[in-house]
């Protein structure tokens, strides 16, 4: 697939900057009954090419969910640059904190939870094994969650407070206010003393009335919140949105929805320093 770049991306370039979510894959691969396949081969070297011109040298490689519990390319991406990329998995709720402690020590930071489109979502997280959450919090991991629009704050209650959690692409609030349950929610856990991150990724993952307001949305979580609270990832090559899949301009995005040098290096390379590299 060919990526274009504009000449425009200014998003603070630098030698440590982060992208904390972006997918590698190959052409044809998926789990039985994904409901995506992809068409075409994301690999490394697309990804290092488009990011590298704009200092973008680090990255968060988070596994597709239409992958599975198969790891193999993300473990493969991981080994290949092991000083630069992390990792964020998918995994059996039943996994083993011996399991678990061997995907930390190959680069894995998170397991993922993608429950978008999914049904009734607080069942499924229920449904867990009461032990994975121990096991999480001893291999040192943190959780990854992607859900539908305004569902966070229903599924947020349920994850111990003791684990670090990674709200995807947004977090996907259903109004911009700071009265949205959403941010009520995120902004609850923080304040009790639990590190809870918000990804400023994917804008055509909102809503419909919300995709185009993605500086608003990310000013409110920054008031919110506060900044280090915050990581930026491409989503690149935007699965099932391939149309968005410029890099330079998801990475110049970001001048816009942060004004602020300073706040645009925490959320590049300090933040990212802090939950990936510790």
């Amino acid at each position: 697939m060919q990526i274009t770049m504009t000449e425009e991306a200014t998003a603070t370039p630098q030698s440590h900057a982060c992208d904390c979510h972006f997918h590698v894959f190959r052409a044809h691969e998926s789990s039985g009954g994904a409901r995506y396949v992809p068409a075409y081969t994301s690999t490394l070297d697309d990804w290092a090419d488009a990011a590298r011109p704009l200092g973008v040298t680090r990255g968060v490689v988070v596994q597709p969910s239409f992958l599975g519990t198969d790891n193999t390319v993300l473990l493969g991406a991981l080994a290949a640059r092991s000083d630069t990329l992390r990792g964020v998995a998918v995994v059996a709720p039943g996994a083993s904190v011996t399991e678990l402690k061997a995907l930390h020590a190959a680069g894995v930071r998170g397991v993922r939870l993608n429950f978008a489109s999914v049904g009734d979502d607080t069942a499924k997280l229920r449904e867990i094994s009461p032990r994975w959450w121990p096991a999480l919090i001893e291999a040192e991991l943190h959780l990854e969650l992607h859900t539908d629009v305004g569902r966070a704050a229903a599924l947020l209650p349920l994850i111990p407070r003791e684990i670090t959690v990674v709200l995807d692409h947004f977090a996907k609030p259903k109004d911009i206010s700071a009265r949205d349950e959403t941010l009520r929610a995120v902004r609850d856990r923080n304040s009790a003393g639990t590190a809870t991150f918000v990804t400023l990724s994917g804008a055509y993952r909102q809503s419909v009335e919300n995709a185009l307001r993605c500086a608003e949305i990310t000013s409110l979580w920054r008031n919110e919140i506060g900044v280090a609270r915050l990581l930026w990832g491409s989503d690149w090559p935007c699965t099932n949105h391939e149309h968005a899949a410029n890099y330079a301009a998801l990475f110049e995005a970001l001048n816009a929805w942060l004004p602020s040098t300073a706040d645009r290096r925490a959320v590049l390379s300090d933040n990212p320093d802090s939950l990936y590299w510790r």
